[in-house]
């Protein structure tokens, strides 16, 4: 029987974080939303405005008899800058913040000591601020932005952001691919 678990991140635009751990061996699917905010029902347009308190987060189901949820982290962290508040590369806003939203006490003490140890190995010139904090108010983001990278091959930001992105994370994590 599977170990299936949930885990909700929030590492910049969503877009990128989708797009990658829907590549990923073990990962069942990885669906952008917003979590962690104080308004019912939010839209796409009102998260943006900053006024929600979401955060453009992805909600990644996975089995953890394939991979674990250390390496779910491992993943995370290769696809975001855990030292950057509320922001990632040019986007800027709490909705951009990094944020781990766990499901489980355990998945918060796995956190804790994962970002413990990459502070203590000095792996990040300045301090780690992603969140650590449970997952409340969840809400899946509009359908258009559902494997928007796949289904939006000409857009800009697709083109110079994510596609980058996810070429390095593809040459990175090589060994937790699925299989095309």
């Amino acid at each position: 029987m599977a170990n299936i678990q949930e885990i909700t991140l929030g590492g910049g635009c969503f877009w990128c974080i989708e797009s990658a751990f829907n590549k990923v061996k073990g990962v069942q699917s990885a669906i952008s939303g917003y979590s962690n905010g104080h308004t019912e029902n939010p839209t796409y347009e009102a998260v943006c405005t900053g006024e929600t308190g979401y955060n453009e987060i992805v909600r990644v189901t996975f089995d953890a008899d394939i991979i674990d949820f250390t390496t779910i982290l491992e993943i995370f962290f290769g696809l975001h800058d855990p030292t950057q508040l509320n922001k990632q590369g040019n986007d800027t806003g709490t909705q951009y913040r990094g944020g781990i939203y766990y499901h489980t006490t355990e998945q918060k003490e796995i956190a804790e000591a994962f970002i413990e140890k990459l502070t203590a190995d000095k792996i990040y010139a300045a301090p780690i601020v992603t969140e650590l904090e449970p997952v409340k108010n969840y809400y899946p983001a509009e359908d258009y932005h559902q494997d928007y990278f796949n289904n939006n091959p000409g857009n800009t930001y697709c083109n110079l952001v994510v596609g980058p992105k996810i070429a390095k994370f593809k040459q990175r994590f090589v060994e937790y691919l699925k299989v095309d």
